[in-house]
């Protein structure tokens, strides 16, 4: 008996499973993308390398990781989902357990730069979209707000026992930890996320007898013909760039990634340790930002479902941009500043990925946006590295963060500007429909 037999016997649709896993994949990955914030520090302390030197190789991690995205969305269409995680989460464990070994700075930029750059982006945001769009057509918001707040997750799971693995038993022992987290997922991957009919391995729901959960139609899904993925990922790209939405939803995307990941998420904790804050509180912090984050993300998910997509990109840039401006001005002992934002910044972290992905297939179509998103997300991406060394630089060199932070507030401000512009075409659905019709 299949397993999509045995959990349908069960009243539990395949689906289900097929997202817990990318939850769980999606979970490492991010732990795997937060560690190097604990490592900073370290680094600077053991081998004498710069703020802004470490700062790189983390820029080249976060570029790759989107760049690589959008290919990986075409692959995902080729060879499935479960060979993806696979081979990724087998090519992170490699990289980041090879860095306990290194002894210069560009063994640095290669290994977590290159190697676990290129991991992760088979592991992002677009592993999430790509699972949606083809799993479920009901609730689909809301489970892409769970696995988007993963990231959240996987903070709030491994960065305080990192921090503590750090300050007890030096950064190789958290490196080694989380390295072998992500080999030890890799069997259960294997074995679970595999559907067999007539002996023939299938990612798809038709190709199981299934039908996306929540699809009712009377349609039979069509399996298009294989295409060569990389020149299918270039000409989405090229159809993309001759589309104005196209370049606000990846220029809004850009500023999202230099607001979050590339700044608060590699830097945070380096900041609070300039003003005498230990390591270890300050990784409860990112985690307790985390764990509002979860809530703000699949909180937007299913809003994402049932109102204006671009009208809640406006709130959420908007507020992001204020809590940033605001956050040079909390580091006060003697203030609740710190909490104050980490409450107010955690819920809007990374609120923006549903709406996106949602304004991503209402313009560019269902077929075209997994692929599509993973080009947006690797303008996210760039705008993170920008930050993450933009910011690392100007620390180097001014001896504060706090220029990095109010640009980035500044930038926000603009995106929520910005994204107000974003599919207003006549026929939109987000532009004709009430919130009240706005419903899974």
């Amino acid at each position: 008996m299949s397993i999509a037999s045995y959990l349908a016997r069960r009243s539990l649709h395949y689906g289900w499973l097929v997202a817990g896993l990318t939850f769980l994949a999606l979970l490492v990955a991010a732990g795997i993308r937060a560690t190097p914030s604990v490592l900073i520090v370290p680094l600077e302390h053991e081998f004498g390398w710069s703020r802004a030197t470490i700062s790189l190789a983390i820029s080249i991690n976060l570029i790759l990781y989107g760049l690589i995205g959008p290919f990986a969305a075409a692959v995902l269409e080729q060879i499935g989902i479960r060979r993806t995680m696979v081979f990724a989460l087998a090519l992170l464990g490699v990289g980041v357990s090879l860095t306990t070994l290194m002894s210069a700075s560009w063994q640095l930029v290669l290994l977590w730069g290159v190697v676990v750059g290129s991991g992760t982006g088979v592991i992002a945001l677009v592993l999430g979209a790509v699972v949606v769009n083809r799993w479920f057509v009901e609730r689909r918001g809301l489970v892409l707000g769970v696995l988007t707040a993963s990231t959240a997750t996987g903070q709030l799971v491994f960065l305080p026992m990192l921090a503590s693995l750090v300050e007890r038993f030096g950064w190789r022992s958290a490196v080694l930890t989380i390295a072998g987290v992500a080999v030890l997922i890799i069997p259960l991957i294997a074995l679970l996320m595999r559907v067999r009919e007539a002996g023939a391995l299938r990612h798809r729901p038709s190709q199981v007898g299934l039908r996306a959960f929540g699809d009712h139609s009377e349609t039979v899904e069509v399996r298009h013909r294989s295409v060569n993925p990389i020149a299918s990922t270039l000409s989405t790209l090229r159809l993309g760039m001759r589309r104005r939405d196209f370049w606000l939803l990846s220029g809004s995307f850009f500023i999202c990634g230099a607001s979050t990941n590339g700044l608060i998420g590699t830097h945070l904790i380096p900041a609070c340790i300039d003003h005498g804050i230990p390591e270890i509180k300050a990784a409860g912090l990112l985690a307790v930002m985390g764990i509002f984050d979860f809530v703000g993300t699949t909180a937007s998910g299913w809003l994402s479902d049932r109102w204006n997509n671009r009208h809640l990109l406006f709130w959420y840039y908007g507020l992001r941009g204020l809590s940033l401006i605001f956050l040079p001005f909390s580091f006060d002992p003697h203030f609740y500043g710190l909490s104050i934002f980490a409450v107010f910044y955690g819920l809007d972290w990374i609120a923006t990925v549903p709406p996106t992905v949602r304004l991503t297939t209402n313009v560019f179509g269902k077929e075209k946006a997994g692929v599509m998103f993973g080009w947006i997300v690797a303008a996210h991406q760039i705008g993170a590295a920008t930050a993450a060394f933009g910011a690392g630089a100007l620390r180097t060199w001014q001896g504060s963060y706090l220029q990095a932070f109010i640009l980035s507030g500044i930038l926000c401000l603009i995106a929520a500007v910005l994204v107000l512009r974003i599919d207003q075409r006549p026929n939109s659905r987000d532009s004709q429909l009430s919130p009240a019709q706005l419903h899974p």
